[in-house]
């Protein structure tokens, strides 16, 4: 019988997030991410969604989306910060994007494509203002996996996900990533995704490579979220699911603690 936990870090303003992912991951602890996209935030109902945060077994809050138009961004971080204890980290989708008033940033790069903006060039953008920030920066390998339909970050980013089938070439992609010396690997279905990442390919690159492994896209209820953690992921991003129903863990009875 194994038991997962999703272990929430601690409880203070100061994190050291990427070690702190690691030293769960040795510990074989999962984690559990909610992803707020600020175009999809409505700040009047700002405090019940952070209650909603609060009562969930959420270990992190990532903060972005593939196109951030709404001008929220600084308030949302800064009221997250104010009324949780949870570490809140950018998933930018453009230097745009970066706030100082986040606890760190996934310094991302998308491997899977051929885009160069995304592979450096955005990269370059951000380095100088990152530089004047305290964020935590973690060098991130992105991998947008083919999910079924067309999401927002393959459209954004104007590049093909990988084949879903061809798990060679998505564990030769994402050891790369981890020469190139990314601290994390990003398998990312995208948001509203008909299809998750396969779990056998979460396996096989759990098995692959050493780095703590991020999963989300199209992960939409408890089974999938305690399949992804089975097959191999350190940590577990809920988006959209999330977004349209704020009470998602309550009737879906998700607790801090699941047997398998």
């Amino acid at each position: 019988m194994k038991t997962f936990t999703f272990t929430t870090v601690m409880r203070q303003r100061i994190f050291n997030i990427h070690q702190q992912i690691l030293e769960a991951k040795s510990k074989g602890q999962k984690l559990l991410a909610i992803l707020l996209d600020p175009d999809k935030i409505v700040l009047e109902n700002l405090n019940q969604l952070i209650l909603k945060i609060n009562q969930s077994p959420a270990t992190h809050i990532f903060v972005g989306g593939s196109i951030v138009q709404a001008t929220i961004l600084e308030e949302l971080i800064t009221r997250l910060k104010q009324n949780t204890n949870l570490p809140v980290v950018i998933f930018p989708g453009d230097p745009s994007q970066i706030s100082p008033q986040a606890d760190a940033i996934l310094f991302l790069s998308l491997l899977s494509g051929r885009n160069p903006d995304y592979l450096i060039e955005y990269q370059v953008q951000a380095a100088p203002i990152l530089k004047k920030t305290n964020l935590e920066v973690i060098s991130t390998g992105y991998i947008l996996i083919e999910s079924g339909n067309e999401t927002a970050v393959a459209r954004v980013s104007k590049t093909k996900p990988l084949n879903r089938e061809n798990f060679d070439l998505v564990l030769a992609t994402a050891q790369a990533g981890e020469m190139l010396g990314n601290k994390l690997m990003y398998l990312e279905a995208g948001s509203g995704a008909k299809n998750a990442v396969p779990l056998k390919m979460i396996e096989l690159i759990a098995q692959n490579i050493e780095i703590p492994i991020i999963v989300g896209g199209g992960i939409t209820d408890l089974e999938g979220i305690q399949k992804a953690c089975k097959a191999g992921a350190d940590l577990v991003v809920i988006g959209t699911a999330f977004e349209n129903d704020s009470h998602f863990f309550e009737h879906k009875q998700i607790s801090q603690q699941y047997n398998d």
